[in-house]
């Protein structure tokens, strides 16, 4: 008689560098609260609004073992930004997220009470601040990072310790490149991969060479995430390219993999995010792959060890 091995697979270590949680029944979300819904490069997102917390994301990432997690600010209330972080401090009491990015407009005059505000939560790792760009790569005027004022406003960041969450299309990356080598000091995590949507060989071409010059610092880190789709499944076939060329120019040891979830649901589910990871990176030893999945979020977001 053949006896069968019931022991329950492994799970995967992961720290997803890169999740929201809400609720928008309690707290006001603009994009998520008010009628008129905004333009949205995954086109519909209506099923967003709704409360997304601890019990809903453990439900969709059951299949792996979550061993932490970095809370991204979520266009919270522009009026009261602080509250953000009083919020997340209530949430924190369920043991999710480890640590979190919260939002400040650096450009503002009285930005950096916000920043001591933020800054004064232990759990606090950096702020996102999403800076002013251009529509498109055809238009070639200065984007926000290039602003006197926003620039005043980084530089506060390494006084407070913080690190910076930037979201920002690849056309921009020239900037990004220049605030990397002008503050050396403050740690640049790149969001969502510099936002690849034009997968033409055309595009790719461009989004490569861009990245490339912001890739070019160390204090640079990349979150290679919001890499879906509107209308197309995530597939490892889809997103290879995007993976390998990113950890490629950024080395193994700058890369994070991340869900962006709920948002990126709207283009797949979380196994068909992180399954695509595991199979796009299936050649590499485990030790890259850990660091890829868990060791690096750990190190570059400073979450203490649980």
């Amino acid at each position: 008689m053949t006896i069968l091995d019931s022991t329950p697979p492994v799970k995967r270590r992961i720290v997803d560098a890169h999740h929201h949680f809400w609720d928008p029944s309690r707290n006001y979300h603009p994009w998520l609260c008010d009628a008129e819904p905004i333009t949205f490069r995954y086109g519909d997102y209506s099923t967003l609004r709704r409360p997304y917390l601890a019990p809903d994301y453990k439900s969709d990432a059951r299949n792996y073992a979550i061993e932490g997690s970095v809370y991204i600010e979520t266009e919270w209330n522009p009026n009261d930004l602080a509250g953000e972080t009083r919020y997340v401090a209530q949430l924190r009491s369920g043991g999710l997220p480890s640590v979190a990015v919260m939002a400040a407009r650096l450009h503002e005059p009285d930005v950096e009470h916000l920043l001591a505000s933020h800054a004064a939560h232990d759990f606090v790792r950096g702020i996102r601040h999403k800076p002013r760009a251009n529509p498109s790569p055809q238009e070639g005027s200065p984007g926000g990072m290039a602003d006197t004022e926003w620039r005043r406003g980084y530089a506060l960041l390494r006084r407070y310790d913080l690190s910076f969450d930037l979201q920002t299309p690849w056309w921009h990356m020239g900037e990004a490149a220049d605030l990397a080598s002008a503050f050396a000091d403050v740690p640049m995590i790149v969001n969502h991969a510099g936002l690849p949507s034009d997968r033409s060989e055309e595009g790719l071409s461009a989004w490569t060479q861009a990245m490339a010059r912001v890739a070019a610092y160390e204090n640079v880190a990349i979150k290679i995430s919001g890499i879906g789709r509107p209308g197309h499944p995530w597939t490892p076939q889809a997103n290879r390219r995007i993976v390998l060329t990113l950890i490629e120019m950024f080395g193994v040891s700058r890369c994070m993999f991340a869900s962006n979830f709920p948002v990126d649901s709207l283009c797949g589910s979380f196994d068909d995010i992180f399954s695509g990871f595991e199979a796009i990176t299936s050649d590499f030893t485990e030790a890259e792959r850990d660091a890829l999945f868990r060791s690096n979020a750990l190190r570059i977001y400073r979450i203490p060890p649980t």
